[in-house]
């Protein structure tokens, strides 16, 4: 996950305002549980790597290293408490990884959709944006603030409403496939895919309702792997990488 310290001319750059949604189990290192140090360590490294490069990182992770949901489980747990349980750990972990962005030398603000202001700031569309454009990482957590609303639908939603010029998805996986590639050898891999064949097929790659913003939104996607050495550098240059999910 580390990039080059070298800096690249602006001209290099195809996007320069990434959201990037990780989920909360890459913090959590191979048990995705938890906080794993050296993960924290190198994904901050990551982010700092990018704003030397004069890219400026808008930030949402996930919470499933503490809480993967209430339904299945926790039979007595009603879902719209499960769900804020949910938003609650993804609070968790951006103020922990705000930590280790400073302690890497990189500027940042926590902005919440649930208001906790004796631990970070609430959220607001404005002062977000002004954040940005002072090349301030902003991290973006509690959810969208409202329960039945995934992180992946937060994230499309923070990336219009900031005016980001592209959302990453920071997967496990390569890119959009037409079945779990995990469970299926044969499972073929998209370079290019529209909104509406993805829509159309039911694809897992962000929930649906993430997927109709992005469209109606016309927000550019990408679908990439954590895995492969500087992913994120590499698509804000415009480099093929991953799956580009466009217009229809």
């Amino acid at each position: 996950m580390f990039s080059p310290k070298s800096t690249l001319k602006p001209s290099s750059f195809v996007f320069r305002r990434p959201l990037l949604k990780l989920s909360g189990e890459v913090l959590g290192g191979e048990e995705g549980a938890g906080f794993h140090e050296p993960v924290l360590e190198s994904l901050a490294e990551t982010i700092s790597n990018l704003v030397v490069q004069g890219i400026s990182p808008s930030i949402v992770l996930g919470g499933g290293n503490f809480f993967r949901g209430a339904r299945g489980h926790l039979k007595s747990l009603k879902r719209h408490h499960g769900d804020f349980i949910g938003m609650l750990a993804t609070i968790m972990n951006a103020v922990c990884f705000s930590d280790y962005l400073l302690a890497s030398g990189v500027k940042n603000t926590v902005f919440s959709a649930m208001e906790i202001p004796k631990v970070c700031s609430s959220y607001q569309i404005d002062k977000a944006i002004g954040q940005i454009e002072d090349k301030s990482v902003c991290l973006f957590a509690g959810g969208s603030g409202n329960p039945f609303f995934s992180t992946d639908t937060a994230a499309a939603l923070r990336a219009i409403e900031t005016n980001c010029d592209v959302l990453i998805k920071v997967t496990k996986v390569d890119g959009v496939y037409d079945s779990d590639p995990i469970s299926n050898p044969k499972a073929k891999k998209f370079q290019k895919i529209s909104y509406g064949e993805v829509l159309k097929r039911g694809l897992g790659v962000m929930d649906l309702a993430a997927i109709a913003l992005c469209r109606e939104n016309k927000m550019p996607l990408l679908v990439l792997s954590m895995m492969e050495k500087n992913a994120i550098l590499k698509a804000c240059q415009g480099k093929p990488i991953g799956t580009r999910v466009v217009e229809d």
